[in-house]
């Protein structure tokens, strides 16, 4: 399992928890108040503990791409046929500025990071 669905799968067991707890609540059970306080911190570091593994493998993949020697922003010509400019330019990384990874590096527009001058 990779990481963001072990992080959606957490999310959603701490989601139902939480649900339990406000019905243990309501209902005055102080044990099963008391296990789900303990599985909701549980869940909580668990979560951050996933959420920090995420960063740092995007960070590292940031590092990576940026360290290629030459990058510049890309014309629509060349977004619109983007299959024809990976074929000519050998290990091509287009960066949108939408994603994840694009939101780490700070872009502002589609930019292609390259090994040499395309």
């Amino acid at each position: 399992m990779n990481l963001k669905q072990e992080l959606h799968q957490l999310n959603n067991k701490l989601n139902g928890a939480k649900r339990k707890l406000d019905a243990a609540h309501q209902r005055g059970d102080q044990p099963i108040i008391d296990q789900f306080d303990a599985e909701i911190a549980a869940l909580t570091k668990r979560i951050d503990s996933v959420k920090a593994t995420l960063n740092r493998n995007l960070s590292q993949q940031g590092a990576k791409v940026h360290a290629l020697p030459f990058h510049r922003p890309l014309t629509k010509a060349e977004q619109a046929d983007l299959g024809k400019l990976k074929k000519s330019v050998r290990g091509l990384v287009v960066v949108h500025p939408m994603t994840a990874l694009g939101r780490e590096m700070g872009l502002e527009q589609v930019t292609g990071f390259a090994p040499k001058k395309f």
